[in-house]
Parts: C-alpha cells; sequence; structure tokens
C-alpha cells in the first residue's frame, strides 16, 4: 500500500516501529487511505488532525509513513517520564508538551524549529481526546495556529474515522475482532495567506484556529456522510475538564 518510500534518516525507535509494530497492526485493521499525496514529499509541513482514540496516533503514524515522511508529534510530557516509551518518543524526535501550563511554550519553539528544519509535525489541534458526545472535533487550541502562522510551511487537514471502533475514548478494552477499518482522509492545504500578511493579534489566532477546526470538521463529516454540528462542542463552556478522563470523577 506504500505510496512513497521514506528517505529521511531514522532512529531505532523507527525502525523498530516500521520493522516490527505497523506490519502486526496492518494484520490487525482494513485500511483506506485517501489523498495521501497530498502530504508534501519533502520540506516542512504541519499535519493538523483530529483526535478520537489513544490509538490514533499510531495509526495516523502509519499513514504518514506510507506516504514517504516519518511524523513527528507533539506528545504529552507524561509518556516521556516512562521508562520504555520514553525511550522510543525520544529516539524518534518526539516533541514532549507539558500541557495547561506556562512550559508548553518550550514545545511551540521546539515545533517551529522542526518545522523550519524540513520536518513533518503532526499536531492535535484539540490538544486532547475530543470530548464532543459525537466524537466530532471540538474547539481547537490555539497551538497548531500559531506554529502555522510563525512558519508559513503548508498546513494540511487530515481527517480518519474507525479508530474510536478498536478502542473508544478513554476505553480500556481494545476490541480487535472482527478487524477494524481504519480510514484516512487528507485535504487540501489550508488558505492562510490572508491571515499571515495580518498582525498576529489574539483573533487573527483565533480565525486561524477556527478555519482549521471547521476544515477538520468537514473533512469528518465527508468520512461519516453527515453534516458536521452547526456549533463545535466547546469543553471549557459545557464545564467538562480538559485533560485526563473527562468520565472519572476525582477522589476527595
Amino acid at each position: 500500500m506504500s505510496v512513497r518510500k521514506v528517505q529521511s534518516e531514522r532512529g531505532w525507535a523507527v525502525n523498530f516501529v516500521a520493522a516490527v509494530v505497523k506490519p502486526t497492526a496492518s494484520l490487525m485493521t482494513k485500511r483506506t487511505w485517501i489523498d495521501g499525496e497530498k502530504i508534501p514529499a519533502t520540506g516542512g509541513c504541519l499535519l493538523v488532525v483530529n483526535h478520537i482514540s489513544h490509538v490514533d496516533p499510531l495509526l495516523t503514524a502509519f499513514f504518514v509513513w506510507d506516504h514517504g515522511r516519518i511524523p513527528r508529534y507533539l506528545a504529552k510530557s507524561e509518556l516521556f517520564r516512562t521508562k520504555f516509551v520514553g525511550r522510543v518518543l525520544s529516539s524518534a524526535n518526539q516533541i514532549p508538551v507539558e500541557r495547561l501550563s506556562k512550559s508548553a511554550i518550550g514545545a511551540y519553539d521546539a515545533a517551529v524549529k522542526a518545522v523550519n528544519d524540513g520536518e513533518c509535525v503532526v499536531v492535535y489541534p484539540e490538544g486532547t481526546l475530543t470530548r464532543d458526545p459525537g466524537l466530532w472535533p471540538m474547539t481547537g487550541k490555539s497551538g497548531a495556529a500559531r506554529i502555522a502562522l510563525a512558519t508559513g510551511v503548508p498546513v494540511i487537514p487530515v481527517a480518519h474515522w474507525g479508530a474510536q471502533e478498536m478502542l473508544y475514548p478513554y476505553s480500556s478494552k481494545l476490541d480487535l475482532l472482527p478487524r477494524k477499518h481504519i480510514t484516512m482522509l487528507v485535504g487540501d492545504p489550508l488558505p492562510l495567506d490572508d491571515l499571515r500578511a495580518r498582525p498576529q493579534t489574539p483573533q487573527v489566532v483565533n480565525d486561524t484556529t477556527d478555519r482549521i477546526m471547521s476544515a477538520l470538521a468537514n473533512l469528518v463529516g465527508e468520512l461519516r456522510g453527515e453534516e458536521p454540528p452547526a456549533t463545535r462542542f466547546d469543553a471549557r463552556k459545557a464545564g467538562v475538564k480538559q485533560t485526563g478522563n473527562p468520565n472519572k470523577k476525582e477522589r476527595r
């Protein structure tokens, strides 16, 4: 199914995942890859992706790999503090993010540098698994928009559906049988030149974020054969906590 061969330098973790994990996952899923050639073959780019399951970063990585690029993720810093996973992420040059903290600026700087160095950086603009009851893309955080405005690289929306059948958000039960059908769809690069030409005010960042999330919602709607909601779910306004399992009651 590979469309392009990965040409860039790989670390041991990338080689391990490509040689061992990917073939195993391929046996467990059925896949439809659509318009993956829209991902630039070379040069810096930013892929913005909807987030519906804890397994979708791995599936998205396989999709990006099949189209000739090694994805660089912004991953929550907690993962880097686990022994094996942390070593894998570090070897694969992934970028740690201290969510909801001032330290997140370091991840922004690292992402901007990676994109400017010609890397393919993957960002979940929602910042976490969607809290939308229907699993639609919810309101976005500003990180993806700020990277897009600062770098000027192509911003490519990527939507997927099916990962939630393997592992529903915050479920601990992995469902592998029968094999689940994973569909990935790449949209056209987002037109952002008009926004980049304006001073980077909070309003411009908000407008860029809204354009990113609208593109993602429309692509998800195309995959689902449904119209996305007219108003995106806002976890803050709904009183839903922004990190961790929103269904888990906190201990008092």
